[in-house]
């Protein structure tokens, strides 16, 4: 441990809050709101899930930094349940998810899950 800083040696393990999601290569679109991921893991599930499919992860980071809480049935919705109170759903393929919750007084998502279709859906 060095004098300046007491806890180096939890540091390295602690992960912050959250993380600004990794933008997919958009130049075009304004965005409106703040879109970050949960902590450093699910920005990592993030980048991998672009990299296996990018046009539809431009598409879904487009959606959530521009209108995160419009429907579109089928694809985009809010999760039922008390345990998801706030959370909604972006089906970004066939078998991949974004699980997120918008925060409309900071205009913020924050993205707490970017994958493989969970089941049952993971809780905020």
């Amino acid at each position: 441990m060095s004098e300046n800083c007491p806890n180096d040696s939890i540091a390295g393990y602690v992960e912050p809050p959250e993380v600004k999601l990794t933008a997919p290569c958009v130049s075009d679109i304004t965005t409106t709101w703040l879109v970050v991921a949960k902590n450093r893991r699910v920005n990592r599930d993030w980048e991998a899930l672009v990299l296996r499919c990018p046009e539809n992860c431009r598409r879904c980071y487009e959606d959530l930094s521009t209108a995160p809480t419009t429907r579109q049935p089928g694809r985009v919705f809010p999760l039922r349940g008390k345990v998801y109170k706030g959370a909604w759903e972006y089906e970004v393929t066939k078998g991949d998810r974004v699980f997120y919750v918008p925060h409309e007084e900071q205009f913020k998502v924050v993205v707490y899950y970017a994958g493989e279709h969970a089941k049952p859906a993971p809780t905020p």
